[in-house]
């Protein structure tokens, strides 16, 4: 990357269609069911890319899928309370701001890298705001936003 480059540093897509989807389920009973298409309408998101995100979500153990004619998506009940970091490194794999983060790229610059613990730091200040995200609470929020707005509400079921 030159000095003229344009550095953007953001999740990606799926990470934000996966919290989308993560508040949306929130929002319902538990034991509510919602299908991939619902999900997608809520989410605004393309089906096919969301199905990609569902299963990263369902592999993570924080949805569950359910096949046939009453199938569809819940959050495990287990994962009411997930965190939006535990939606992300479901989707994403750890969060790394640098390489030097990794637990196993040991880089050799370390010990005297006056950027070292900026990146550390920095990457601590995310994951922790992260980590107190929850997700039923950031439900609770969006409902009151919508209901504020004047906008449609969330189903509850």
């Amino acid at each position: 990357m030159g000095c003229n480059s344009a550095f953007e540093m953001q999740l990606t897509r799926a990470a934000d269609y996966a919290i989308r989807v993560m508040i949306h389920l929130a929002a319902f009973a538990p034991g509510t069911r919602a299908s991939r298409a619902e999900l997608a309408a809520a989410s605004e998101c393309p089906e096919q890319f969301l199905s990609k995100v569902l299963q990263s979500l369902t592999r993570a153990g924080l949805v569950i899928s359910h096949r046939g004619n009453t199938g569809g998506f819940e959050l495990s009940p287990a994962h009411r309370g997930a965190t939006m970091l535990e939606i992300v490194e479901a989707v994403e794999g750890p969060i790394r701001l640098n390489v030097c983060l990794g637990a196993d790229d040991d880089c050799a610059r370390q010990p005297w890298c006056a950027a070292y613990q900026i990146w550390s730091d920095a990457q601590d200040a995310l994951t922790g705001v992260l980590r107190k995200a929850n997700i039923a609470e950031l439900a609770e929020v969006e409902s009151q936003n919508r209901a504020n707005a004047r906008l449609e509400p969330m189903p509850s079921r």
